[in-house]
């Protein structure tokens, strides 16, 4: 049975992003609204006197707004310099674009969907817009850290990318690139002199305000670190996967955050809608991945959690956990578990309490 009366679905915002704003970048997954780090706490530490930061910015980045003929792609160019431990992090978020960081000075602690490395100098972080990340853990040490965010209009592993048309890459360059970077999600790499002495030239661009050829030097250097960037991805041999950027994967990706969202109020149609797929396509790649329909795999999410739910939380009325686990009435709930488990929510309970 797979008709879209089983699934549900609620507007919401992510547990990883700000309260929406219609001002701010934004983009759908998991049937949720993402919008685009703003980077708060970087604002409040250099409003605080804590660190430098030099920035030019498009929409909601904090900096130096950029011209709208400037540049066009580009969200954020710049860095920080923090000359001692911070009491901030920039926690779970996603871009709207391809983000490059370089760290030239300093350690930071980096977390990519849920992996951490310990940043050191001299690497580059390479993440894709659906690839959630955090800098600090919480907080940031000292450290100098630069920054590129250029949007490719891209918000899943299997939409094209569009490169801005005033790259100075050549076809083939850019379609290398664009492969490497597509059928490759490892965000940590070793980066040369060269990627170190492009950073450094846009901050000199970047700080100064009055440079009337300001646009061309940074679609120069722009273009610049995006070779550099290539060169430093096939000098490593880099393993690639073309499964990646496929359908199935952007299934893959939904199915795996799905169980942070299970209060929500799920159709089918919805479900398929945030892979951009159809319904049967999408069934048959759920299929695929977890030996179930997509009824039978979110109601297994949602069992799980629920007996979850009653084990830790002995004194939680059965009502509200129907609530969190997607259901409107308790009684469909409870008609829902027994059938999964055998007993009802209430004996369960009772069984886990005796144990």
């Amino acid at each position: 049975m797979t008709t879209d009366a089983v699934f549900q679905d609620s507007p919401s915002v992510n547990s990883a992003s700000f309260l929406p704003d219609p001002a701010l970048p934004s983009f759908k997954a998991l049937d949720d609204v993402y919008y685009a780090d703003t980077c708060t706490p970087l604002t409040a530490a250099v409003e605080a006197g804590q660190v430098n930061m030099s920035a030019l910015v498009r929409g909601h980045y904090p900096g130096t707004p950029l011209g709208d003929a400037e540049v066009p792609g580009v969200r954020t160019v710049g860095y920080w310099d923090a000359s001692q431990h911070q009491n901030w992090g920039l926690d779970w978020h996603r871009n709207e674009g391809i983000e490059i960081t370089y760290l030239a000075r300093g350690q930071l602690d980096f977390a990519v969907d849920d992996r951490e490395w310990p940043l050191r100098s001299g690497q580059v972080t390479i993440t894709r817009p659906w690839q959630r990340h955090r800098v600090g853990n919480p907080n940031v040490g000292p450290s100098r850290l630069h920054w590129c965010i250029l949007d490719v209009d891209t918000r899943r592993p299997n939409q094209k990318w569009h490169w801005p048309n005033w790259l100075a890459l050549s076809s083939d360059d850019l379609g290398r690139l664009t492969q490497l970077l597509q059928h490759n999600e490892h965000p940590v790499w070793p980066a040369g002199r060269d990627v170190d002495e492009t950073f450094e030239a846009m901050a000199q661009c970047v700080t100064n305000p009055n440079l009337r050829t300001r646009d061309s030097r940074l679609r120069q250097l722009v273009s610049r670190l995006l070779i550099d960037v290539l060169e430093l991805l096939e000098r490593q041999s880099v393993v690639l996967d073309e499964e990646l950027s496929s359908a199935r994967r952007s299934v893959q990706l939904f199915l795996s955050e799905l169980d942070n969202y299970l209060d929500r109020k799920w159709s089918l149609g919805d479900m398929a809608e945030s892979c951009e797929l159809g319904r049967t396509r999408f069934a048959q790649y759920c299929q695929e991945l977890t030996n179930m329909s997509p009824v039978e795999y979110l109601t297994s999410l949602r069992m799980s959690r629920a007996a979850e739910l009653i084990r830790l939380e002995p004194k939680l009325q059965i009502t509200e956990i129907a609530f969190r686990c997607g259901y409107e009435s308790s009684q469909y709930f409870s008609a829902a578990f027994t059938k999964h488990f055998g007993m009802s929510p209430r004996a369960w309970r009772t069984r886990g309490a005796l144990a």
